[in-house]
Protein backbone atom coordinates (compact mmCIF):
# COMPACT_ATOMS: atom_id res chain seq x y z
CA UNK A 1 0.00 0.00 0.00
CA UNK A 2 1.47 3.29 -1.06
CA UNK A 3 1.79 5.91 1.65
CA UNK A 4 0.41 8.48 -0.80
CA UNK A 5 -3.07 6.95 -0.87
CA UNK A 6 -5.44 9.33 0.91
CA UNK A 7 -7.67 8.11 3.75
CA UNK A 8 -10.27 10.61 4.86
CA UNK A 9 -11.35 10.94 8.46
CA UNK A 10 -14.70 9.19 8.70
CA UNK A 11 -17.44 11.24 10.39
CA UNK A 12 -19.13 9.57 13.32
CA UNK A 13 -22.66 8.35 12.78
CA UNK A 14 -24.86 6.95 15.51
CA UNK A 15 -24.80 3.12 15.09
CA UNK A 16 -28.51 2.33 15.11
CA UNK A 17 -28.23 -1.40 14.27
CA UNK A 18 -25.43 -2.07 16.77
CA UNK A 19 -27.18 -0.13 19.52
CA UNK A 20 -30.47 -1.96 18.98
CA UNK A 21 -28.70 -5.34 18.97
CA UNK A 22 -26.89 -4.60 22.23
CA UNK A 23 -30.05 -3.20 23.84
CA UNK A 24 -31.92 -6.36 22.82
CA UNK A 25 -29.19 -8.53 24.38
CA UNK A 26 -29.32 -6.40 27.54
CA UNK A 27 -33.13 -6.62 27.73
CA UNK A 28 -33.12 -10.41 27.28
CA UNK A 29 -30.42 -10.77 29.90
CA UNK A 30 -32.28 -8.52 32.36
CA UNK A 31 -35.50 -10.48 31.81
CA UNK A 32 -33.78 -13.80 32.44
CA UNK A 33 -31.87 -12.46 35.45
CA UNK A 34 -34.98 -11.04 37.12
CA UNK A 35 -36.95 -14.24 36.43
CA UNK A 36 -34.21 -16.44 37.91
CA UNK A 37 -33.71 -14.13 40.89
CA UNK A 38 -37.39 -14.17 41.79
CA UNK A 39 -37.60 -17.96 41.44
CA UNK A 40 -34.40 -19.01 43.19
CA UNK A 41 -32.14 -17.68 45.93
CA UNK A 42 -29.12 -19.12 44.12
CA UNK A 43 -29.48 -16.90 41.07
CA UNK A 44 -26.69 -14.89 39.45
CA UNK A 45 -25.55 -12.20 41.93
CA UNK A 46 -25.89 -8.54 41.03
CA UNK A 47 -22.15 -7.98 40.59
CA UNK A 48 -22.03 -10.61 37.85
CA UNK A 49 -24.98 -9.05 36.06
CA UNK A 50 -23.22 -5.68 36.28
CA UNK A 51 -20.17 -7.20 34.57
CA UNK A 52 -22.34 -8.33 31.66
CA UNK A 53 -23.82 -4.86 31.12
CA UNK A 54 -20.39 -3.26 31.45
CA UNK A 55 -19.05 -5.67 28.81
CA UNK A 56 -21.85 -4.66 26.41
CA UNK A 57 -21.07 -1.01 27.07
CA UNK A 58 -17.41 -1.59 26.18
CA UNK A 59 -18.44 -3.30 22.95
CA UNK A 60 -20.52 -0.26 22.02
CA UNK A 61 -17.66 2.07 23.00
CA UNK A 62 -15.21 0.22 20.77
CA UNK A 63 -17.51 -0.44 17.86
CA UNK A 64 -20.01 2.41 17.73
CA UNK A 65 -19.00 5.35 19.91
CA UNK A 66 -17.26 8.53 18.66
CA UNK A 67 -13.99 6.79 19.62
CA UNK A 68 -14.47 4.50 16.62
CA UNK A 69 -14.22 7.45 14.22
CA UNK A 70 -10.60 8.14 15.22
CA UNK A 71 -9.08 4.72 14.58
CA UNK A 72 -8.44 5.79 10.97
CA UNK A 73 -6.27 8.65 12.23
CA UNK A 74 -4.44 7.13 15.21
CA UNK A 75 -3.06 3.64 15.57
CA UNK A 76 -3.28 4.10 19.34
CA UNK A 77 -7.07 4.46 19.13
CA UNK A 78 -7.18 1.49 16.77
CA UNK A 79 -5.28 -0.57 19.33
CA UNK A 80 -7.50 0.56 22.20
CA UNK A 81 -10.53 -0.60 20.21
CA UNK A 82 -8.97 -4.01 19.68
CA UNK A 83 -8.15 -4.30 23.38
CA UNK A 84 -11.72 -3.43 24.35
CA UNK A 85 -13.18 -5.98 21.93
CA UNK A 86 -10.74 -8.80 22.63
CA UNK A 87 -9.31 -8.33 26.11
CA UNK A 88 -11.76 -6.36 28.26
CA UNK A 89 -15.35 -6.86 27.06
CA UNK A 90 -15.35 -10.68 26.56
CA UNK A 91 -14.30 -11.70 30.10
CA UNK A 92 -16.78 -9.23 31.61
CA UNK A 93 -19.60 -10.63 29.48
CA UNK A 94 -18.69 -14.23 30.33
CA UNK A 95 -18.45 -13.42 34.05
CA UNK A 96 -22.12 -12.46 33.80
CA UNK A 97 -22.99 -16.11 32.98
CA UNK A 98 -25.04 -15.13 29.91
CA UNK A 99 -25.83 -18.68 28.80
CA UNK A 100 -27.30 -19.55 32.18
CA UNK A 101 -29.32 -16.34 32.39
CA UNK A 102 -30.68 -16.67 28.84
CA UNK A 103 -31.49 -20.31 29.60
CA UNK A 104 -33.46 -19.32 32.71
CA UNK A 105 -35.36 -16.75 30.67
CA UNK A 106 -36.40 -19.22 27.96
CA UNK A 107 -39.92 -20.69 27.81
CA UNK A 108 -40.14 -24.27 29.02
CA UNK A 109 -40.70 -25.76 25.56
CA UNK A 110 -37.58 -24.00 24.23
CA UNK A 111 -35.47 -25.29 27.13
CA UNK A 112 -36.71 -28.82 26.53
CA UNK A 113 -35.85 -28.60 22.81
CA UNK A 114 -32.39 -27.10 23.31
CA UNK A 115 -31.68 -29.41 26.23
CA UNK A 116 -32.42 -32.45 24.09
CA UNK A 117 -30.06 -31.20 21.36
CA UNK A 118 -27.29 -30.27 23.81
CA UNK A 119 -27.27 -33.75 25.36
CA UNK A 120 -26.35 -35.42 22.09
CA UNK A 121 -22.87 -36.93 22.11
CA UNK A 122 -21.86 -35.20 18.85
CA UNK A 123 -22.82 -31.76 20.20
CA UNK A 124 -20.97 -32.37 23.49
CA UNK A 125 -17.87 -33.53 21.64
CA UNK A 126 -17.97 -30.49 19.35
CA UNK A 127 -18.30 -28.17 22.36
CA UNK A 128 -15.28 -29.78 24.05
CA UNK A 129 -13.17 -29.38 20.91
CA UNK A 130 -14.19 -25.76 20.31
CA UNK A 131 -13.41 -24.76 23.90
CA UNK A 132 -10.15 -26.72 24.19
CA UNK A 133 -7.13 -24.71 25.29
CA UNK A 134 -5.13 -25.56 22.18
CA UNK A 135 -7.82 -24.43 19.74
CA UNK A 136 -8.74 -21.28 21.68
CA UNK A 137 -5.08 -20.21 21.89
CA UNK A 138 -4.42 -20.95 18.22
CA UNK A 139 -7.47 -19.10 16.91
CA UNK A 140 -6.76 -16.12 19.16
CA UNK A 141 -3.08 -15.88 18.19
CA UNK A 142 -3.75 -16.28 14.47
CA UNK A 143 -6.48 -13.64 14.51
CA UNK A 144 -4.22 -11.18 16.30
CA UNK A 145 -1.28 -11.76 13.97
CA UNK A 146 -3.29 -11.91 10.74
CA UNK A 147 -5.06 -8.57 11.24
CA UNK A 148 -1.77 -6.84 12.08
CA UNK A 149 -0.09 -7.92 8.87
CA UNK A 150 0.21 -4.62 6.90
CA UNK A 151 -1.82 -5.87 3.92
CA UNK A 152 -4.70 -7.10 6.12
CA UNK A 153 -4.48 -3.96 8.24
CA UNK A 154 -4.83 -1.78 5.14
CA UNK A 155 -7.83 -3.85 4.04
CA UNK A 156 -9.59 -3.11 7.30
CA UNK A 157 -8.75 0.57 6.91
CA UNK A 158 -10.08 1.06 3.38
CA UNK A 159 -13.04 -1.35 3.38
CA UNK A 160 -16.11 -0.90 5.58
CA UNK A 161 -16.93 -4.60 5.25
CA UNK A 162 -13.36 -5.58 6.04
CA UNK A 163 -13.40 -3.30 9.07
CA UNK A 164 -16.61 -4.88 10.34
CA UNK A 165 -15.28 -8.39 9.81
CA UNK A 166 -12.08 -7.44 11.62
CA UNK A 167 -13.92 -6.15 14.69
CA UNK A 168 -16.32 -9.11 14.72
CA UNK A 169 -13.39 -11.53 14.60
CA UNK A 170 -11.62 -9.78 17.46
CA UNK A 171 -14.73 -9.89 19.62
CA UNK A 172 -15.58 -13.48 18.68
CA UNK A 173 -12.09 -14.81 19.29
CA UNK A 174 -12.01 -12.82 22.53
CA UNK A 175 -15.05 -14.73 23.76
CA UNK A 176 -13.48 -17.98 22.61
CA UNK A 177 -10.16 -17.20 24.30
CA UNK A 178 -11.67 -16.29 27.67
CA UNK A 179 -14.18 -19.16 27.76
CA UNK A 180 -11.80 -21.80 29.22
CA UNK A 181 -10.45 -19.24 31.71
CA UNK A 182 -13.82 -18.02 33.02
CA UNK A 183 -15.54 -21.38 32.44
CA UNK A 184 -19.11 -20.04 32.52
CA UNK A 185 -22.13 -22.33 32.62
CA UNK A 186 -22.45 -24.90 31.08
CA UNK A 187 -18.67 -25.47 30.98
CA UNK A 188 -17.33 -28.68 32.47
CA UNK A 189 -13.54 -28.58 32.54
CA UNK A 190 -11.72 -31.82 33.20
CA UNK A 191 -8.14 -30.68 32.54
CA UNK A 192 -5.56 -29.80 35.18
CA UNK A 193 -6.00 -26.32 36.56
CA UNK A 194 -2.31 -25.47 36.27
CA UNK A 195 -2.64 -25.73 32.49
CA UNK A 196 -4.54 -22.42 32.55
CA UNK A 197 -1.40 -20.71 33.84
CA UNK A 198 0.56 -22.03 30.86
CA UNK A 199 -2.33 -21.03 28.59
CA UNK A 200 -2.28 -17.43 29.83
CA UNK A 201 1.51 -17.23 29.66
CA UNK A 202 1.62 -18.49 26.08
CA UNK A 203 -1.17 -16.08 25.17
CA UNK A 204 1.06 -13.14 26.06
CA UNK A 205 3.77 -14.21 23.61
CA UNK A 206 2.11 -13.10 20.33
CA UNK A 207 1.20 -9.78 21.95
CA UNK A 208 4.71 -9.33 23.35
CA UNK A 209 6.34 -10.09 20.00
CA UNK A 210 4.03 -7.77 18.07
CA UNK A 211 4.17 -4.91 20.56
CA UNK A 212 7.93 -5.29 21.00
CA UNK A 213 8.44 -5.07 17.26
CA UNK A 214 6.27 -1.96 16.98
CA UNK A 215 7.86 -0.24 19.99
CA UNK A 216 11.50 -0.74 19.04
CA UNK A 217 11.15 -0.46 15.26
CA UNK A 218 12.50 2.74 13.71
CA UNK A 219 10.28 2.24 10.66
CA UNK A 220 6.54 2.74 10.31
CA UNK A 221 4.80 -0.62 9.96
CA UNK A 222 1.54 0.77 8.57
CA UNK A 223 2.20 3.42 5.88
CA UNK A 224 -1.54 4.11 5.55
CA UNK A 225 -1.23 6.45 8.52
CA UNK A 226 1.03 8.77 6.51
CA UNK A 227 -2.09 9.86 4.62
CA UNK A 228 -4.33 10.40 7.63
CA UNK A 229 -4.75 13.59 9.68
CA UNK A 230 -2.27 13.87 12.55
CA UNK A 231 -3.96 14.43 15.90
CA UNK A 232 -2.58 15.57 19.27
CA UNK A 233 0.81 16.32 17.72
CA UNK A 234 1.76 12.64 17.35
CA UNK A 235 4.01 11.68 14.47
CA UNK A 236 3.21 8.39 12.76
CA UNK A 237 6.16 6.66 14.42
CA UNK A 238 5.33 8.08 17.86
CA UNK A 239 1.74 6.96 17.42
CA UNK A 240 2.94 3.45 16.54
CA UNK A 241 5.16 3.28 19.62
CA UNK A 242 2.38 4.57 21.88
CA UNK A 243 -0.08 2.00 20.49
CA UNK A 244 2.39 -0.82 21.06
CA UNK A 245 3.11 0.35 24.61
CA UNK A 246 -0.61 0.45 25.42
CA UNK A 247 -1.07 -3.06 24.04
CA UNK A 248 1.97 -4.44 25.88
CA UNK A 249 0.95 -2.93 29.23
CA UNK A 250 -2.77 -3.72 29.10
CA UNK A 251 -2.41 -7.33 27.97
CA UNK A 252 0.23 -8.06 30.60
CA UNK A 253 -1.79 -6.55 33.44
CA UNK A 254 -5.13 -8.07 32.39
CA UNK A 255 -3.70 -11.58 31.99
CA UNK A 256 -1.92 -11.21 35.31
CA UNK A 257 -5.24 -10.88 37.16
CA UNK A 258 -6.65 -14.37 36.37
CA UNK A 259 -3.17 -15.87 36.62
CA UNK A 260 -2.86 -14.51 40.17
CA UNK A 261 -6.32 -15.78 41.13
CA UNK A 262 -5.63 -19.21 39.69
CA UNK A 263 -2.24 -19.43 41.40
CA UNK A 264 -3.65 -18.45 44.78
CA UNK A 265 -6.46 -20.98 44.46
CA UNK A 266 -4.04 -23.71 43.45
CA UNK A 267 -1.94 -23.05 46.56
CA UNK A 268 -4.75 -22.42 49.04
CA UNK A 269 -7.27 -25.27 48.64
CA UNK A 270 -4.93 -28.06 49.75
CA UNK A 271 -4.66 -26.66 53.27
CA UNK A 272 -8.36 -25.84 53.56
CA UNK A 273 -9.30 -29.19 52.04
CA UNK A 274 -7.15 -31.09 54.51
CA UNK A 275 -8.65 -29.04 57.35
CA UNK A 276 -12.19 -29.91 56.16
CA UNK A 277 -11.28 -33.58 55.97
CA UNK A 278 -9.89 -33.55 59.50
CA UNK A 279 -12.98 -31.78 60.79
CA UNK A 280 -15.19 -34.33 59.05
CA UNK A 281 -13.24 -37.21 60.55
CA UNK A 282 -13.56 -35.80 64.06
CA UNK A 283 -17.24 -34.97 63.71
CA UNK A 284 -18.18 -38.07 61.74
CA UNK A 285 -19.90 -35.91 59.15
CA UNK A 286 -19.89 -36.34 55.34
CA UNK A 287 -16.82 -35.45 53.33
CA UNK A 288 -16.98 -32.00 51.71
CA UNK A 289 -17.61 -31.89 47.96
CA UNK A 290 -15.16 -30.31 45.56
CA UNK A 291 -16.02 -26.89 44.26
CA UNK A 292 -16.70 -26.40 40.52
CA UNK A 293 -13.74 -25.43 38.42
CA UNK A 294 -14.21 -21.85 37.36
CA UNK A 295 -12.28 -18.63 37.63
CA UNK A 296 -14.07 -17.87 40.89
CA UNK A 297 -12.74 -20.94 42.62
CA UNK A 298 -9.79 -22.08 40.48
Amino acid sequence: MSPHVHFEQRPWEFPVSLTLALLLAAALYLHGWISARSASAGAIPAWKASNFFLGLALVWTAWGSPLAAYDHSLLTVHMVKHLLLMTFAPPLILLGEPMRVFWDGMPLFARNAFGHIAKRALVEQFARIVTSLALCWTVSALTLIAWHVPAMFALGMRSEIGHTVEQAMFFGTGLLFWWPVIQPWPSDSTGPRWSLLLYLFLATLPCDILSGFLVFSDRVAYPVYFSTPRLFGFSVLEDQQCAAAVMWTCVTLVYLVPATIISSRLLAPRTSREHDLQQSQFSGGPLPQSAPRSLEVV
